[in-house]
Formats: structure tokens, C-alpha cells, sequence
């Protein structure tokens, strides 16, 4: 039932109804992980998570919602319950198949093109937190000196209780759209453990940094509606687009795409606050004199370092940072045998994994295959950047480098907004697949011109 000044609230801001309701509902999370944390004790903290979740959840997509999130969460918890070993194994598989079950059914790349919503989106979220709870008490069985760094921090030794659980994936609404994180911080935090134990520090203010976020999801959402009418996606199919000139196509690709991206960065903007003034997002002490509060774990976007990124390979470090840190935790590593390197098969077997959490569009698919050439080719620019240290090439491959970065992500990221396989193909045949053929000069440039190894540095360890 709809209160009847949300029509015409939804038709002044040019939004659908459900739409409108999903983003009260969003920007509510703020309020109520406000609340949180005056919640008395560790076992009320869970209950008020699972539950604030859980309605947010109602009253954003209806009662189905939590049907949805329900079925792989309580799978996903009776396999650590009965067989701990493949645990995280059986999980990743029931968890994603779920997700691509729900992706079929609703097709949400077209409601969403069109102004609707549903709970796929939260339950992509959701899915991440399921499989990584698993995965990380299978973990918990391994000796430590087989585990990496990242294992050794997240593993779980113990089974976390069901409301532990529950409030872990319905976190006050942190599931409507991230960030991910881990279930040992979510216990830390919830027990006040941890880095969130009370000390002669005390505990920092989260006021400073929840209003910087609020500040820059505001600046966001005012340049994404200020440019969005001058550079519509619609306008792909639209017969004056072919008419235009192969320069002028191709810097609306790169307009049409910078204007959409500052939608995701407002909505990471507004959970980031939410998850800051929870005072999850805590993240330790800085080492300066004095000390000052690190609120890094809800960052899910850094958007100087995405629109000014010198290298491709940045741009996971940048964009979807939770995410991205999640597939590399989860798939990527998990991939490379001990003992040998990762190469071309683990970066497309994580962009393939990617694309299909996302959905089963033609768009995704794409999109992330081309990413991992994007990807690719960056690092044979790399490698020409690192064997030329201190020369006027280096400075010219640094400029390459950064345009290369510019071009091929613009030209990608139209699969990624239109969707279609027909759009998507008109788009990169409009400008002669030119972001698809360079990645591929590039790689097989990077087999025929191999410079010698320099000695390893600090910027090699790092890339």
C-alpha cells in the first residue's frame, strides 16, 4: 500500500514509486546504524542488525525479499553446520547458483533500465557475505603456515551462532549496496573487540568523516542529474548517434559513461555512511603524532583515482574497492596453484565470475572479458614503463599508459550500461572495436617485445 504523496513525490524527482521507496529506505540505513550503537549488549547488537535489516528489506522490496535472501543463507549455514570440510566449496556453488536462478527470473538489467527495482541487487550483496562466512570457516581447519595473509586474518575457528549470521548478512541494510566485509570484523565490531575494544585512545567520532561522505554523495547525485539529459544512454539506438563522425561517437562514449558512474559513486557515498557512523567503518589509527581515526573499510570508491587512474591495473583498487578486494580473496588467489604466478586464465576466471554475479547479460559478459584485456594489455604497457626507469620513454609510456586507460574503459563500460547484445556490438562497431583491438596489439606487442627484467622494486612488488 502506497501513501499517496509518494506519487507525486516520486513524479518531482522524475523517479518510479518503487524507486522512490528504495532510496528512503537506503538513506534511512544511516539513521538506523546511527542507533546501533547504543544498542546495550553484543546479543542485542546482532538481534537489532538481523532485524533493522530485515525490515528495511520489507518495506524497501516486500516480503518476497527476505524469502530470496533466506534460502542461500540458511544452505549456506547448514553446510558449516554438516560437512565444515568442502563447506565454503558447497556454498559458493549454492549461494551463486541461487543468485543466477533469481537473475534469470527477474531480469533486472531491464527493470532497472527502465526505472524499476527488485532484491536482486541486495541479494548479489548478500550472496558475497554467505560464500565468504563459509569459505573462511572451512579456512579455519587449514594449518596456518598453508594459509596466506588474508586467510590467517578472516578464518574462523569457531561456528558463528545463527543470529550472529543473520546479523552479519542483513547488517542494518548494509546488503542494499555494500560494502563487503568480513565476518571476524563484523564479531569484532558488534563485541566490541578488536580495534573497537575500548582503550586510553577512546573511541573516535564518526561524525567528521560520515558528513565528508554525505558531502560527497550530495556533490555526486547534483553532476549526475545536471549531466544526465545531455548525455543519455538511450541515445546508442538512437539513428542521429550513427551519423555522427568516429571522434565525436567516441567522446560520447566517454561522456555517457563518465555521467553514469557518478550514480554508483553516490549511492557507495551514502552506505559508506552508513557503515562510518555505525562505526564499523573504523579501520585502526593512523601513525601520526597525534593519532588520527582511519575510516578506509567502508570505502568502496575512490573517484579522483578511477577518473585519473595512470594504469588499468588500478582501477580494481579504486572502483568497487570491497568487491574487488572480495574476488581477489575468494577467486583470484584461490586459483593460483602454490608455488606458481598467476596469469591470463586466473584474471579472466575472476572477471568471468564478475560479470556473472552482476547478471546474465550479454553486456556484463562482455564487459568483463574486456576488462581482463583492458587488464592485460595494461600490464605489457607496465612492463615497457618499468624497463625504461628514469627516461624520457618512460614519461611518454606514462602518458600512454594513462590515456590507454581513459579510452579502453569508456569504450568497455558501455557494455556494461546498455546491457543488450545488440546495443553493446553497435556501440564498439561504431568506433571500429578500437577498445577491443589495441588490448590485443598490446598483448601480442608484449609477446614479441620483451625488455629485460630491472631489479624488483617497491612499485613492482606493488603492481
Amino acid at each position: 500500500m502506497e501513501l499517496p504523496e509518494m506519487e507525486s513525490m516520486a513524479t518531482a524527482i522524475g523517479v518510479s514509486v518503487p524507486v522512490l521507496r528504495f532510496l528512503l529506505c537506503f538513506v534511512a540505513t544511516i539513521p538506523v546504524s546511527f542507533f546501533h550503537r547504543f544498542v546495550p549488549s553484543s546479543t542485542g547488537r546482532h538481534l537489532y542488525a538481523a532485524v533493522m535489516g530485515g525490515v528495511l528489506s520489507y518495506l524497501s522490496f516486500g516480503f518476497s525479499s527476505n524469502l530470496h535472501f533466506l534460502v542461500p543463507m540458511l544452505l549456506g549455514y547448514a553446510s558449516m553446520v554438516i560437512y565444515r570440510p568442502y563447506c565454503g566449496i558447497i556454498t559458493f556453488f549454492i549461494a551463486f547458483g541461487y543468485l543466477i536462478g533469481c537473475h534469470v527470473y527477474y531480469m533486472s538489467g531491464d527493470a532497472w533500465k527502465e526505472g524499476g527495482i527488485d532484491a536482486t541487487g541486495a541479494l548479489m550483496v548478500v550472496t558475497l557475505k554467505i560464500i565468504s562466512s563459509a569459505i573462511n570457516y572451512q579456512d579455519g581447519l587449514l594449518m596456518e603456515e598453508d594459509l596466506r595473509e588474508a586467510q590467517k586474518k578472516n578464518r574462523l575457528l569457531k561456528l558463528p551462532s545463527l543470529l550472529e549470521y543473520f546479523g552479519y548478512c542483513l547488517c542494518c541494510g548494509s546488503h542494499f549496496a555494500g560494502p563487503v566485509y568480513e565476518m571476524k570484523d563484523y564479531l569484532d565490531w558488534t563485541e566490541r573487540n578488536g580495534i573497537w575494544k575500548s582503550s586510553e585512545k577512546g573511541h573516535p567520532s564518526p561524525l567528521g568523516a560520515t558528513l565528508r561522505s554525505l558531502l560527497q554523495a550530495a556533490i555526486c547525485m547534483g553532476l549526475y542529474l545536471y549531466l544526465v539529459p545531455f548525455y543519455p544512454l538511450s541515445r546508442f539506438s538512437d539513428p542521429l548517434y550513427q551519423e555522427w563522425g568516429f571522434f565525436k561517437r567516441l567522446s560520447y562514449q566517454y561522456m555517457a559513461c563518465f555521467t553514469a558512474r557518478w550514480k554508483y559513486y553516490f549511492i557507495w557515498s551514502i552506505s559508506e555512511s552508513a557503515v562510518i557512523i555505525s562505526g564499523l567503518g573504523f579501520s585502526g589509527w593512523t601513525d601520526s603524532s597525534p593519532p588520527k581515526p582511519r575510516w578506509d573499510r567502508a570505502k568502496n570508491v575512490d573517484v579522483l583515482g578511477v577518473e585519473l587512474a595512470k594504469s588499468s591495473v588500478q582501477l580494481p583498487l579504486v572502483w568497487n574497492i570491497q568487491v574487488s578486494t572480495w574476488l581477489r580473496h575468494y577467486v583470484y588467489e584461490r586459483l593460483v596453484q602454490k608455488g606458481k604466478k598467476a596469469g591470463f586464465f586466473q584474471l579472466l576466471a575472476t572477471q568471468t565470475i564478475s560479470a556473472v554475479w552482476h547478471g546474465l547479460y550479454p553486456g556484463y559478459i562482455i564487459f568483463f572479458v574486456q576488462s581482463a584485456l583492458m587488464i592485460a594489455g595494461s600490464r605489457v604497457i607496465y612492463r615497457w614503463q618499468q624497463a625504461t626507469k628514469g627516461t624520457l620513454f618512460e614519461k611518454i609510456l606514462t602518458l600512454i599508459s594513462f590515456a590507454y586507460t581513459l579510452l579502453i574503459l569508456n569504450y568497455s563500460a558501455v557494455g556494461f550500461m546498455v546491457l543488450s547484445l545488440h546495443e553493446t556490438l553497435t556501440s564498439y562497431g561504431s568506433v571500429y572495436y578500437i577498445g577491443t583491438v589495441i588490448p590485443i596489439v598490446l598483448i601480442l606487442l608484449g609477446k614479441v617485445i620483451k625488455p629485460a627484467r630491472p631489479a624488483r622494486s617497491k612499485a613492482r612488488k606493488e603492481e
